[in-house]
């Protein structure tokens, strides 16, 4: 016998050559010994972790075991914060966070006097409740100012336009044609 014969099988089958057709049953089992050795020589790769060094790994399949996992149940805030800073939503919440929560930001005795009508362009309109508080408030202006921005962040309101009660307007959006208005209402 040659010493060719004496060797071992390889676990690999040699694939046919290119004067050989192989077709049929050969050819299914020559698909099926490439398969089994693939995954032979997979299984005997140590396996690579996927996630960061801090424990929160990344598994694709199965149940999550004891570990922290991404599919674990989250913290409602936790999600919603993540979302809003994914689509760029905090300046929103941060203006939507004034009105909101104006009695928070401003204080109570200001608040219960006073009420935020609306927010463009870092302007914020307040509305007093009489004329003797709109003076007060604009006195306080720079206080305001502070403590809107300790709350919801700087640059959010950057000025307060602060007028009292207003008498009913008869203009209807932004643009209007000056003149003397109605003439016989409060005649």
């Amino acid at each position: 016998m040659s010493e060719d014969s004496s060797e071992k099988p390889s676990a690999a089958p040699a694939g046919p050559s290119d004067d050989q057709q192989v077709a049929g049953p050969e050819l299914a089992r020559a698909v099926l010994d490439a398969a089994l050795a693939k995954r032979r020589a997979a299984q005997q790769q140590p396996r690579r972790r996927t996630g960061s060094a801090e424990g929160s790994e990344k598994r694709l399949r199965g149940y999550s075991g004891p570990g922290p996992d991404p599919r674990d149940p989250q913290l409602f805030g936790a999600v919603l914060e993540r979302i809003m800073r994914q689509r760029g939503w905090q300046k929103p919440a941060a203006e939507a966070t004034v009105f909101g929560a104006w009695e928070k930001v401003v204080g109570a005795d200001i608040a219960k006097h006073s009420n935020p009508v609306k927010l463009e362009g870092g302007v914020l309109t307040v509305e007093a409740e009489s004329t003797a508080w709109a003076t007060q408030l604009r006195l306080l202006a720079a206080k305001l100012l502070k403590s809107i921005a300790a709350e919801v962040g700087h640059n959010v309101v950057t000025k307060l336009n602060i007028h009292g009660p207003a008498a009913p307007s008869w203009n209807r959006g932004p643009r209007r044609v000056q003149g003397r208005g109605p003439r016989d209402t409060y005649g």
